[in-house]
């Protein structure tokens, strides 16, 4: 009778630590499954010391009202929050805005120094602790990738020239973010041409011709692993007036 009982008694112990094992799984897949999903992409950029760098964040529809953040630090459970979507930094170091009908938020980090090389970029999940959506590590030494300038503005019908200049081995390319990239010669993104060159030491050259307004928008100038983004803006030209210009001789010529 007493080995009927620990016969009995094994195999209800066996059966609940099965039962818990399951369940553990189930938990972990679940949280896998969360954490697929949540997790963006990995990003090195190079950016010289004092500087400053905008990085763009992607987030998915159903995240649009959610708080959206900047966490600085090697480790995701370790890193402190630089700048939140509802609560600014009042030193100016870390910027943060959310464009909800792109769905992409934007921190910029200004006066950059040699400790600040990682950042995760984050959205907030209600009933859940902060998952992080992209993954950014940021380089900050010698860069060994960067752009004129990484805003810039192009006219409607008119054409745009950027320039990256490049001390890295690699493939070279230029992205639209979340879009096509061309590596070659010649190419086209949305529609507007896009021709390529390196005809000068050490820099990329991109023309995008014929710009239309939909060109606006985030880019990448990439080679191998190192990225830097691009932000452009397609405008109307402003239209200057000749008749302002004559006034103004005429008041000269007339003093």
């Amino acid at each position: 009778m007493q080995q009927g009982y620990v016969c009995v008694h094994a195999l209800l112990v066996v059966s609940l630590k099965v039962h818990l094992l399951c369940t553990a799984l189930w938990f972990l897949s679940v949280n896998i499954i969360q954490y697929k999903e949540l997790i963006g992409r990995h990003l090195l950029i190079s950016v010289k010391t004092g500087k400053s760098i905008s990085i763009p964040c992607l987030y998915d529809s159903q995240y649009v009202n959610n708080v959206k953040y900047l966490c600085e630090g090697y480790y995701w459970r370790y890193c402190s929050d630089a700048v939140k979507t509802n609560k600014p930094d009042p030193s100016g170091k870390y910027l943060i805005s959310d464009d909800k009908r792109k769905k992409i938020f934007t921190v910029t980090i200004n006066q950059l120094t040699n400790e600040n090389t990682d950042y995760w970029c984050v959205v907030e999940i209600d009933g859940w602790s902060p998952f992080f959506y992209t993954f950014q590590i940021v380089k900050f030494s010698t860069p060994s990738l960067y752009v004129d300038h990484q805003k810039i503005t192009g006219y409607i019908g008119e054409n745009i020239t950027v320039r990256c200049h490049h001390s890295i081995s690699g493939q070279m390319k230029w992205c639209r973010l979340e879009r096509n990239c061309v590596t070659g010669s010649s190419g086209s993104i949305d529609g507007t041409t896009v021709t390529a060159h390196m005809r000068d030491l050490n820099v990329f050259t991109v023309t995008m011709s014929g710009l239309k307004s939909e060109n606006t928008g985030w880019y990448w100038c990439a080679k191998g692993d190192i990225q830097i983004p691009v932000y452009l803006t397609v405008t109307e030209k402003p239209i200057t007036s000749k008749y302002c210009k004559l006034s103004t001789k005429l008041y000269s010529y007339m003093n």
